[in-house]
């Protein structure tokens, strides 16, 4: 089964060990759950790291990317509940992704995520595309062990409209990014499959400069509607 939509917010974040256990009751309770409930917006996940920093990630899927720039959605990041604003405030860590997905080829529910992180030439983008939807993504999720695949594009505008909105601070991005996600259930099957794809060597003709960044993490938890 694909995604489920073709937009997607993706958050790292880290806290303290002394905040860690009120963080993750957050999350479980109140925040994903509230995520899921806003329009446009279907399943959300959050991961642990096993082979990457910072120590947790989720994914939020929704219908498109613009679903995270619309009023709603703002007017959310502008009021967050009392706990929110509590929690919030003692990250540590907090990088903020939202996705317009390019290449989609998963089709089930994996315990292990691997995520790289790199950026190509715009001018590429097609081929990168193509290159991911034709031959990549199909070989890689071919192995023992791996459920799928899919690849967003950072979509700069939706990324610094909390900016516009001054509802949300954080560091304004001026690349575009792009995300590759690498569903399974063997944490050794995953890492070694994407780290064998994604090599630098494989990504430059698409203009990537710089080795991508490979990470790898545990299902935490889920839920959808």
């Amino acid at each position: 089964m694909p995604l489920l939509g073709k937009g997607m917010l993706i958050t790292l974040t880290e806290v303290s060990a002394r905040d860690e256990r009120d963080y993750n009751e957050w999350y479980n309770r109140e925040h994903i759950d509230e995520r899921v409930n806003l329009p446009g917006f279907h399943r959300a996940r959050r991961y642990v790291a096993v082979r990457a920093t910072p120590k947790y990630l989720a994914t939020y899927e929704c219908d498109t990317v613009d679903d995270l720039a619309t009023p709603a959605y703002l007017d959310r990041l502008a009021n967050q509940t009392p706990w929110s604003q509590s929690v919030m405030a003692r990250f540590t860590h907090f990088t903020r992704f939202t996705l317009r997905i390019q290449a989609d080829r998963t089709h089930g529910v994996g315990g292990v995520l691997a995520t790289v992180r790199f950026v190509p030439d715009p001018r590429r983008r097609k081929a990168l595309v193509e290159w991911l939807s034709e031959q990549a993504l199909p070989k890689l999720i071919a192995r023992p062990g791996l459920l799928g695949a899919a690849v967003g594009e950072n979509d700069l505008e939706v990324a610094h409209a909390p900016l516009q909105d001054k509802s949300m601070d954080h560091p304004k991005a001026e690349e575009a990014e792009w995300i590759a996600l690498v569903e399974g259930t063997d944490v050794a099957a995953v890492g070694a499959a994407t780290r064998t794809l994604f090599t630098q060597r494989r990504l430059r003709p698409f203009g990537v400069e710089i080795a991508p960044t490979i990470g790898t993490w545990r299902f935490l938890f889920g839920n959808q509607r």
